[in-house]
């Protein structure tokens, strides 16, 4: 007599008055999994363990139960190395706040309310709209996927509304402000190992993210064109494994000026070094710990220590009270609209599938724009307030006589 695959269970509920039938078996792995019937009826509860057996034997398996920690687990194993190591970093992330909120359950019973849940917990958390955004989207994809295996009929994330985002004032740099930013960087190039001079310029050039600056090698530069590649890096002896974000590979304009300057950074590097501003104490530190194996693609975002608090002390000393490394790429893509690009080309050279992007994240508002409503607004005799406000005591009057006789 063969072995019995299911067995049939009896779970009592936590008051002991009640209880509800499930059924136990091995999936294809030798894993024990669970199914809850969610019902007492005996006979039926048989009869779907019948059921279930012959469905076993002749390899016809339903979705089984996992706790969502498994389901994620199950859907890394099944997607690994069809997605980039930092998209599994955001799907455990997601999950661990997800099961924060509602507890390690089984994923076949999440729901729409779960979701909205989530997302409320996100921001009680004191996530930003954005960060909550991208949470839910990391989980609306997981369950995507599982639906589109036949894990699940519906997607219980898929109608959960995003928090809005505020549009946040796009930060450009003045002329004088990355003028200055420029001479301080180059007295500090003096007293470090990375040219901070070299590197703004050509952000302010090019427009290129700082990860993609800092994983530009020599290969990528072409000084007879005058340009610039952005392109992906494979795991090979000289360079490590480095993916361009959303796959936009691109070329891009470099000025006589900024080729000159990186001719003079190559004459300065020992023969065959691979990148362009990355530098040497950092690299031989890199090769090391690839040696040790504790190197991996999420520390190639950003492959240099401290940047973003040494960019703090450039704007300092520059006298800037606020801003950002990533600000130097708004600035370039907005003097590429208002030199003439087309909304098209600023979008191609940013690497954006849609323009959206470009417009709502990078561009500022137009100051010809502004300029020319200032012009309408004064050149038209009904809001030529000045003149009127001049000639007479309107506001004296009314900061006498305002609130009179009111108690605040």
């Amino acid at each position: 007599m063969s072995k019995q695959l299911v067995k049939l269970r009896v779970r009592p509920s936590r008051d002991g008055n009640r209880f509800s039938y499930f059924l136990d078996y091995l999936d294809e792995d030798g894993k024990r999994r669970r199914i809850s019937l969610e019902h007492a009826d005996k006979r039926k509860a048989k009869r779907q363990c019948a059921q279930f057996e012959r469905e076993l034997r002749m390899g016809i398996v339903e979705p089984g139960s996992l706790k969502l920690s498994e389901f994620l687990e199950d859907s890394v194993a099944r997607t690994r190395g069809q997605v980039r190591e930092s998209t599994i970093v955001q799907y455990r992330l997601s999950m661990k706040r997800l099961i924060e909120t509602i507890g390690n359950v089984d994923y076949l019973k999440v729901a729409h309310k779960d979701g909205e849940r989530y997302v409320q917990a996100c921001l009680d958390r004191g996530n930003s709209p954005a960060t909550a955004n991208k949470n839910l989207r990391s989980l609306k994809r997981l369950f995507q996927l599982a639906v589109q295996r036949g894990q699940l009929e519906n997607n219980p994330f898929r109608y959960v509304q995003n928090p809005k985002v505020p549009r946040q004032k796009v930060r450009v740099y003045s002329e004088k402000e990355y003028l200055n930013l420029i001479r301080v960087a180059a007295e500090f190039s003096k007293k470090t190992t990375l040219r901070w001079d070299a590197l703004i310029i050509t952000a302010l050039c090019t427009g290129m993210r700082r990860g993609e600056l800092l994983n530009t090698t020599w290969k990528d530069i072409d000084f007879e064109m005058q340009s610039i590649d952005v392109t992906p890096k494979k795991d090979t002896k000289e360079t490590w494994q480095w993916h361009i974000k959303d796959n936009e590979r691109r070329t891009l304009p470099l000025t006589e000026e900024i080729v000159n300057l990186l001719t003079a950074i190559q004459a300065s590097q020992p023969d065959g070094y691979s990148y362009v501003f990355l530098p040497q104490s950092r690299y031989q530190h890199i090769q090391q710990r690839r040696l040790e194996g504790s190197w991996t693609v999420q520390n190639g975002t950003c492959p240099v220590n401290n940047f973003t608090r040494h960019f703090k002390v450039l704007l300092k000393n520059a006298g800037i009270e606020y801003g950002q490394f990533h600000d130097l790429r708004r600035t370039c893509l907005t003097h590429w609209l208002l030199n003439g690009l087309s909304e098209y080309d600023v979008m191609r050279l940013a690497g954006h599938s849609d323009f959206e992007t470009t417009r709502r994240f990078y561009l500022a508002v137009r100051q010809d724009l502004v300029q020319r409503a200032r012009v309408v607004s004064q050149a038209n005799p009904k809001l030529s307030f000045g003149t009127h406000l001049a000639r007479t005591s309107f506001f004296d009057g009314y900061n006498k006589n305002a609130f009179k006789g009111n108690s605040l």
